[in-house]
């Protein structure tokens, strides 16, 4: 019998906000398990009732008042539920789970990495220093133990690591998030751990892949000045069941859209 699990990454920009086009994501797509990025809201104030009556029983958040916040809505039964203070400084920006999958159960970590600021130094920007020591710890933990299983790590990670992971290599190799010091970081994260990019599966590395366009263009699918910011990365053990992922651009031009799409990812065994 095979085991199908089809996930999605989405950073909402306040779940409060825009839950009805989570519920139209879930209209359109039926995901088993939805992983949620920026929710903007103290675990109290979670739309629990919403996700309940969609189907999602199962839920794993970590939130604060106004600021980052991470949630896994799920279908399956959640355990060992874990969430990670990274940096020591009190932000709600990871959390992990044990999903069942094809007899045993896939570990789930679902992050919300720090944007960095506007200014690629951390001596005159310590948002920046601080998006650099957060992926440090990362680079630190995420591996051994923790990918030896299958695993996946989802989220919005705040880095385009790649040269057509952004709409100008060259316009954007100084502004934070394409920045070489902050891609070579974030490859060695991924590639200490053994992590696979899953999208880049997919997508061959020499065509355009976006899942974030800002706000400020007037029209942004035709000017298309995007950054490939949300991730999915699977443990080797993991790498074999991932069938596909899609970005779903259309979202983005929804009604009071946030400025990234969900990001979907399909399992099989």
């Amino acid at each position: 019998m095979t085991d199908r699990l089809k996930l999605v990454t989405w950073n909402i920009n306040s779940v409060r906000l825009r839950m009805p086009i989570v519920e139209h994501l879930i209209d359109e797509i039926a995901p088993d398990v939805i992983c949620l990025q920026e929710t903007k809201c103290p675990d109290a104030n979670f739309p629990e009732n919403a996700f309940r009556k969609a189907g999602y029983e199962h839920m794993a958040i970590n939130g604060q008042k106004g600021y980052h916040g991470v949630a896994t809505l799920s279908r399956r039964p959640l355990t060992n539920t874990e969430k990670r203070d990274f940096c020591n400084v009190g932000d709600s920006r990871h959390v992990a789970v044990d999903v069942p999958f094809n007899g045993s159960s896939l570990r789930l970590h679902n992050f919300y990495v720090p944007a960095g600021g506007d200014e690629p130094n951390r001596e005159v920007n310590p948002k920046f220093g601080h998006k650099l020591d957060f992926m440090s710890e990362m680079h630190d933990w995420l591996q051994g133990e923790e990918t030896d299983r299958p695993a996946v790590l989802v989220g919005d990670l705040n880095v385009a690591p790649y040269e057509h992971d952004v709409w100008s290599h060259k316009q954007l190799l100084k502004v934070v998030s394409h920045t070489p010091v902050e891609t070579e970081l974030f490859e060695s994260v991924r590639e200490k751990g053994g992590w696979l990019d899953a999208m880049r599966q997919f997508t061959p590395l020499e065509e355009k892949l976006y899942t974030w366009w800002s706000y400020r263009a007037k029209d942004w699918s035709k000017a298309d000045k995007g950054r490939r910011l949300d991730h999915v990365w699977v443990s080797g053990p993991l790498a074999p069941h991932v069938k596909g992922t899609t970005v779903m651009r259309e979202a983005r031009g929804w009604e009071k859209p946030s400025d990234h799409a969900p990001v979907i990812a399909v399992f099989e065994a």
